[in-house]
């Protein structure tokens, strides 16, 4: 996996050594963080193009994030398209749980699926919601999943 920052930058270390620097950093910094994971995708002439970020927030100073971006080029229907994103956000958030616990770091995983029934992707929210919470992560759905909602989809707009 290539993960970079939000200028283009590319990441040279594992993920989790990268994460443990900012953790560090921070941390000497006198910053709390809490991090953020989430996925978005979008269908371009028949590529789905993913976006999974890693936002780290800052107590009251900002934030800034990592970013994965990744395709594939089979069709994949809605409910599987949202089910795969949150593959994406809960696998990376899995490699990460050591790291972000040693450091007593709060994680979140955000889906970009809707609780209003009347939008399609809300057809995979009891699926994502309890896959999530059933990995013992902490849960966030439309209008709450700004890490994907706002941050991947930024990305792979």
């Amino acid at each position: 996996m290539v993960w970079q920052k939000y200028n283009g930058e590319k990441i040279r270390m594992s993920i989790i050594d990268a994460v443990e620097d900012i953790i560090q950093r921070e941390s000497a910094l006198g910053n709390r963080l809490k991090v953020y994971i989430g996925t978005d995708s979008q269908v371009k002439r028949g590529i789905v193009e993913f976006a999974t970020v890693i936002v780290f927030l800052r107590e009251h100073k900002g934030g800034f994030m990592f970013i994965n971006r990744d395709k594939i080029t089979r069709r994949l229907g809605i409910k599987e398209r949202m089910l795969t994103e949150v593959q994406k956000s809960i696998d990376i958030a899995y490699q990460l749980c050591p790291i972000l616990d040693l450091y007593h770091i709060d994680l979140e995983v955000h889906a970009d699926i809707n609780t209003n029934p009347s939008f399609e992707s809300n057809i995979a929210l009891k699926e994502a919601m309890g896959y999530i919470l059933g990995m013992g992560f902490q849960f966030r759905a439309k209008p709450e999943s700004f890490a994907s909602t706002n941050c991947a989809n930024k990305i792979v707009q």
